[in-house]
């Protein structure tokens, strides 16, 4: 147990920072959670979008689900269960070949159980963001953080130049904030550049923060008056296309409300990396998005299964969304001790949810031992 007075910040809300966040506090760490965006979830996020009507719908644009191997994060999600947070998404779930123009592999998908959260995917991260011993600071974006060796103390500084506090330890959890993307969208140098230069960390830990190659993803959300009868399963994968990768019937998970039915589709990183190719990095104009929920739309309706026109059709990028290798698949997290710095999340150990899990968990424990020993 650490010592009531050991403060630790962690840069991120995602499930993984989210998830170490909540590990932390539960062994008596004061954590300072802090994210620039408005609320929690990362790629667990929600999007809720109002129709011309005034009609609410909401999506799960991010991760649509998760599954779980490993028996430690199953014991977390069974407590996550028990508190309502969570729920197993008892559909049927198959692959659709584009060329035979059916549905195949009916078993091979419903071999793991899936979970989604309640009533949003984002619920898990609100949460854990918000349990005794973690102080959440949502809209405040890191800017840079710097160790003081004489103090054994890092001290963040916000975006706006504010003083964010002094800790004893940090947990990095969003890559963007060591990343040469940062720079890009910012403009400024990557929070943690320093850890490259200054901080003489470890060569291996410097080495593997060069850079994490990401994946971009396109996402297309839609709403309809009816149910798509002609669709069997509520969730598949593509085979054979150049354009879509998965679609789920948002409105069928379990809490979610079924006023209308809404499906969201997922593009290929292929197509993804087309459309990045020509318009950058930057974010996507109004008539990109409008182009490219036409071409994911049209790809849907391509297969032939019965697909009336949505009253609602709009597209979304993650321009992060998946990373690209694991820098740290066997230690599930990088960990610098004299620093007292931890980097976790899904490009550590897999671009999943459960790898995010076990890496903020992994954070979490090394921090721990560490800090019990102060």
């Amino acid at each position: 147990m650490a010592s009531p007075v050991s403060r630790v910040a962690v840069v991120g809300s995602g499930i993984s920072g989210a998830v170490c966040a909540s590990l932390l506090a539960r062994n008596g760490v004061s954590v300072t959670l802090f994210e620039s965006a408005r609320g929690p979830g990362g790629r667990m996020s929600y999007r809720k979008e109002i129709t011309e009507d005034g009609k609410e719908l909401v999506f799960d644009h991010g991760a649509p689900l998760f599954t779980v191997s490993n028996p430690d994060v199953l014991g977390i999600v069974r407590e996550w269960e028990a508190r309502d947070l969570v729920a197993e998404w008892k559909e049927n779930f198959a692959s659709f070949d584009c060329i035979s123009r059916k549905f195949i592999d009916f078993e091979k998908e419903g071999l793991s159980k899936k979970y989604v959260g309640v009533p949003v995917m984002n619920s898990i991260c609100r949460a854990l963001c918000h349990e005794p011993g973690v102080e959440s600071k949502f809209g405040v974006g890191v800017g840079s953080l710097e160790w003081f060796d004489e103090k054994n103390l890092w001290s963040l500084t916000g975006l706006d130049g504010q003083n964010l506090g002094n800790f004893e330890g940090v947990v990095a959890s969003d890559k963007n904030i060591f990343s040469k993307r940062f720079t890009d969208v910012t403009g400024r140098p990557p929070p943690l550049v320093m850890i490259h230069t200054d901080l003489n960390l470890i060569p291996e830990l410097a080495a593997k923060l060069q850079e994490v190659p990401v994946c971009s993803c396109f996402v297309l959300m839609l709403a309809f008056t009816e149910p798509l009868s002609s669709i069997s399963v509520k969730g598949f994968s593509f085979k054979n296309s150049e354009i879509l990768s998965w679609a789920f019937c948002d409105s069928s998970k379990p809490g979610h409300p079924a006023t209308s039915e809404r499906w969201v589709l997922h593009s290929t990183m292929e197509y993804a990396r087309g459309v990045v190719a020509q318009i950058g990095l930057q974010k996507p104009s109004s008539s990109t998005l409008a182009k490219v929920a036409e071409e994911l739309f049209e790809e849907f309706q391509r297969t032939g299964l019965t697909i009336s026109q949505p009253f609602f059709k709009k597209a979304h990028r993650w321009g992060s969304a998946f990373p690209a290798a694991s820098i740290a698949r066997e230690e599930k997290c990088l960990w610098d001790r004299k620093k007292r710095v931890a980097i976790c999340g899904d490009f550590c150990v897999s671009p999943t949810v459960e790898g995010a899990i076990l890496s903020g968990m992994a954070a979490s424990s090394k921090l721990t031992e560490f800090l019990s020993c102060l």
